[in-house]
């Protein structure tokens, strides 16, 4: 009996079969093949496999590896009597998978994949050349046996001081062929001692089925509740983060990313831990909220302002829409291996991230009001993706799934379910608490907001406020500092006033106005410029004082007049360290006149969000169906074997043209094109206009344009 090929065999396949190839494999897709012949060196690529071998589950897995161990062709009795009833089914499942394909009623393996399962598939070794007799096993002596029991569940493979003299146990072995020599100090077992030892099965068992899913039960109305106020809580580190790197923008080290001691700030600003601090960090930057700008300052973006002009659920949905595809993982920084991995750097790519993800959340799906066991849900994805789980991805996905409100109390909630059935409506906007466009001044200098404030009260607040407690009532805290934040702004001490009497509910207390009124009339006394920098006061007083405070002795100060300093440091790193030292000094430009920083900084780059390992997605019906019908028509196009076309005179050319037409028949031209070169094409002939022959092509079953001089010869198809 002849055997079929992997390629014959496709082309015996349906069009349904086909399709339902591309579904499993979608990877074969891109670009469609020209024909069923590159279809088949396409899924028989080692690429192409080793995706396919990543969608498997752990039991397919198994049964794959246990084919490994058949001799080619094989029936499905054949592997039913190594493996376990249930083989049956995953059988036709590979087969749809074109990971087997059939040769008559037997199956066998596409070429490349027995490499991939490797040469000792189960543990099990190479087949023995020698006959065995099985009988004398009754007789094997003690230590012998031991000998076996080691190798029987693999590695096969054992180690032998010397093969001339190995000893009587391996000895015994070696002389009933129950060992085979592989070199002057290795053993293996054949592989037919391994399965007679194991009773036959490949396996000691096989996992048809994941292990039930095992989790506390929580009330939806509870678990909505915590994700609502998750969903707050993650929009406001996004809304704090992106200002207070508009205000301090952090410096991007050299290699990318930020450094440890501006993400340890950013994390103690925003109130949380510095792995929460990254994965917000990271979620701004895939949307292009935040860029490492040209000067290496990490800033907010123009698309930042687009992004809060939007309705809190658009805001929402459109960064956890990108937790979904993204494949960086921000659970990964700060892990230590050659070097440290940074928020934003390079190193945080990891392939299949975005299927583990989805795996999760679709498990959570499917048992609602449960909260997972985390190590019984380790135990089902390991089954379901043996080849892509790693158990901290899981955990990693879990805790970022309740920062972003996906889950709430560890179970899904149902902005969740809605994200993931892709419903118009998630429902956040109604769920969240309304804005609220006031604050309740105290008498201790702290300000209660007692809700979400409003996008401009917020913005107003957070410059000349410090928040010290989150909630669902948020505690500012007004300070020197603040004050003098909201001055560098550009706001001036009675605008600062006349903000907080309009939007307290409370009155403003004195000693909050003395605060302001004595910092507003102290910011600016001293003036810093760039000469390499200068200090200038017209307190000739506080000059003297600056000049001998031993606090910031090491900035060198120079008196160059009586009420101008001098010194060689920047103009920056003056400010910072006269505010440290308890001054507050303000910056001035080249004609004297203060600088106020600007109250919106933007980075002048446009967004460039890291790049994304993407996976390959399931392409859609109408997509499969257009590369089917391609398929078959560019197999039609090879079946003619490439004959040379006769050549025809213009004239000949033009009246056999017109025939085909009238006819509605396939013809077979010779086509030259632009260098010199000359195919044959498989067409429909349609249409003949300004001298363009308007046709069907067979290989492409797309319409194209063929300039009639540059047609060789014209004959019929056959």
């Amino acid at each position: 009996m002849s055997v079929n090929s992997f390629a014959d065999e496709l082309r015996a396949r349906s069009d349904e079969a086909i399709a339902a190839l591309f579904q499993v494999r979608p990877d074969l897709l891109s670009p469609v093949p020209t024909d069923l012949s590159a279809l088949s060196a396409r899924a028989n690529s080692t690429p192409s496999l080793m995706r396919a071998l990543e969608s498997l589950n752990k039991f397919q897995l198994e049964v794959l590896t246990a084919i490994c161990i058949l001799n080619e062709p094989f029936s499905k009795a054949e592997l039913l009597s190594i493996t376990t009833a249930d083989a049956g089914d995953e059988l036709l499942r590979l087969w749809a998978a074109a990971l087997v394909y059939k040769d008559g009623s037997k199956f066998r393996l596409p070429g490349n994949l027995r490499h991939l399962i490797g040469d000792e598939p189960a543990g099990l070794g190479p087949q023995s050349q020698k006959k065995i007799d099985f009988k004398s096993l009754k007789d094997i002596p003690t230590d012998s046996a031991a000998v076996l029991e080691r190798l029987t569940w693999g590695p096969p493979r054992g180690q032998v001081v010397n093969i001339k003299s190995p000893g009587k146990a391996i000895g015994w072995l070696l002389e009933n062929n129950y060992l085979m020599v592989m070199d002057s100090r290795t053993v293996v077992l054949p592989r037919e001692v391994g399965m007679n030892l194991r009773g036959g099965k490949v396996l000691k068992e096989f996992t048809p089925f994941a292990n039930k899913f095992i989790g506390t039960k929580r009330k939806q109305g509870d678990v909505d509740r915590a994700a609502i106020a998750n969903i707050s809580n993650f929009l406001r580190w996004c809304e704090e983060l992106a200002h207070n790197w508009s205000d301090e923008p952090p410096i991007a080290l050299r290699s990318g990313g930020i450094g440890i001691r501006d993400l340890k700030r950013s994390a103690h600003h925003l109130g949380v831990d510095e792995n929460t601090l990254a994965f917000v960090a990271e979620i701004l930057y895939l949307g292009g909220l935040i860029v490492v700008d040209t000067d290496d300052q990490i800033l907010p973006t123009n698309s930042f302002d687009i992004w809060m002009s939007r309705s809190l659920e658009e805001r929402w949905s459109s960064l956890v829409a990108l937790w979904f595809e993204t494949s960086r993982v921000s659970g990964l920084v700060g892990k230590s291996g050659e070097k440290n991995i940074a928020a934003l750097g390079p190193e945080l790519d990891r392939a299949g991230i975005a299927s583990m993800r989805k795996v999760t959340l679709n498990i959570l799906a499917q048992n609602l009001e449960q909260d997972p066991d985390i190590k019984n849900l380790q135990e089902i994805i390991a089954w379901q993706m043996p080849q892509r789980f790693n158990a901290e991805y899981i955990e990693w996905t879990l805790r970022e799934a309740e920062w972003l409100g996906l889950t709430g109390q560890g179970a899904l909630s149902e902005f969740g379910r809605a994200l993931l059935n892709e419903e118009e409506n998630l429902g956040v906007e109604n769920a969240l608490p309304k804005p609220v466009d006031h604050i309740l001044i105290q008498a201790d200098n702290s300000a209660i907001a007692p809700g979400p404030l409003t996008v401009e009260l917020s913005n107003m607040i957070g410059t000349i406020a410090d928040i010290e407690s989150r909630g669902g009532a948020s505690v500012y805290r007004f300070s020197e500092s603040s004050i003098r934040r909201g001055l560098d702004h550009g706001q001036t001490g009675e605008q600062i006033k006349d903000f907080l009497k309009k939007t307290s509910k409370t009155p403003v207390p004195q000693p909050l106005e003395y605060l302001i009124n004595d910092v507003a009339k102290r910011h600016g006394r001293l003036r810093v410029g760039s000469a390499t920098s200068y200090l200038r006061c017209e307190d000739e007083g506080l000059i003297t004082q600056i000049l001998y405070d031993k606090k910031i002795e090491h900035l060198q100060f120079r008196k160059l007049a009586p009420q101008v300093l001098v010194c060689d440091f920047e103009a920056g790193d003056v400010i910072n360290t006269l505010r440290e030292a308890g001054y507050l000094p303000a910056g001035e430009n080249m004609n004297g006149i203060l600088i106020s920083a600007p109250a919106i900084r933007r980075a002048k780059s446009r967004p460039r969000p890291p790049r994304v390992i993407s996976e390959v997605q399931a392409p859609n019906e109408i997509v499969i169906k257009a590369a089917v019908r391609t398929l078959r028509t560019g197999e039609k196009a090879s079946s003619h074997k490439p004959r040379e076309v006769p050549r025809t005179t213009a004239n000949e050319t033009l009246d056999l043209l017109h025939q085909y037409i009238e006819e509605q028949a396939s013809l077979t031209i010779g086509y030259a094109d632009t260098n010199g070169g000359v195919s044959n094409r498989l067409i429909d002939p349609i249409s003949i206009s300004l001298g363009t022959l308007i046709a069907r092509d067979h290989a492409t079953g797309e319409m194209a344009s063929f300039r009639i001089p540059r047609i060789t010869g014209v004959s019929p198809a056959k």
